[in-house]
């Protein structure tokens, strides 16, 4: 006996159309969203502009969750958890200003250089993350993954492509340079690197290590005071002078002795 054909399920014209016109969001939500509108007892036009606020938030959304992915923050860190007050060399109108995004938008450099623990990576993150939130491309990576990705990239004779790769994000972000040992030909891959986005992509770099000192993080003085040429032609730099939060949890503790104070100011102009 011959089975029955299953009758075809039956389209909405409109969901079709709004499927097509690639308009999800008000597609899945269109009888909440009328009948919103009709108890609000909308015109047409503000109906109309009322599905169009919510499809561009839902595509936001999306956007932006699609984007913190692509960036590889290693934490979930933004401005409103930053303890100003801990590190008063901070100032949070520039910190502000820097949130805008005019900065990145130009293809300027940011540095925030200062000792361990004093909020450099979560300042580093939670700009990155304003930055995502006002449409920019961001990536994030320390510096000795990034170093040794590019090594070995050049090893495998593609360094082109990794270095066209890394210029795609409107915003570079390398954190932690300085900190540990980097590849014997780091000085002349980063010098690559900063030159492929000089005036064209963003970096906001971290270090623990003074500017004079970056000849030495590259063991090349020479190609580091070229990577710095390009880096400070323009840029923003900020030095957070101040205690690890770290160092400070454990001496409120009790299990560390504040630091005397000549030792403190050695240790912050580092």
């Amino acid at each position: 006996m011959a089975r029955a054909n299953k009758a075809a399920p039956i389209l909405d014209p409109l969901d079709a159309m709004l499927t097509r016109l690639k308009l999800t969001g008000v597609r899945d939500q269109l009888d909440n969203l009328l009948d919103e509108a009709g108890r609000a007892n909308l015109s047409a036009r503000e109906t109309l502009a009322l599905l169009c606020q919510r499809e561009i938030e839902r595509k936001d959304h999306r956007r932006i969750e699609m984007a913190l992915k692509l960036a590889h923050f290693p934490v979930v860190k933004d401005l409103a958890s930053f303890d100003y007050e801990a590190q008063p060399s901070v100032d949070p109108r520039q910190i502000r200003d820097l949130a805008a995004g005019r900065w990145i938008a130009n293809g300027e450099n940011l540095m925030l250089l200062g000792p361990p623990g004093v909020g450099k990576t979560h300042l580093a993150i939670a700009l990155g993350r304003e930055a995502i939130l006002a449409g920019y491309s961001v990536q994030f990576v320390t510096a000795t993954t990034l170093v040794a990705s590019l090594a070995k990239a050049h090893a495998e004779k593609r360094l082109d492509d990794r270095l066209l790769g890394l210029a795609k994000p409107k915003l570079l972000i390398v954190d932690e340079l300085g900190y540990l040992p980097l590849e014997p030909d780091a000085a002349h891959l980063f010098f690559q690197l900063v030159s492929r986005r000089y005036e064209r992509g963003a970096m906001l770099i971290t270090s623990n290590r003074n500017i004079s000192e970056w000849g030495t993080v590259f063991g090349d003085a020479v190609v580091a005071t070229a990577i710095l040429d390009r880096l400070l032609h323009h840029s923003h730099v900020i030095t957070i002078r101040g205690d690890s939060y770290r160092l400070r949890a454990k001496r409120r503790s009790g299990l560390l002795q504040k630091a005397p104070a000549q030792e403190t100011t050695n240790e912050a102009t580092t």
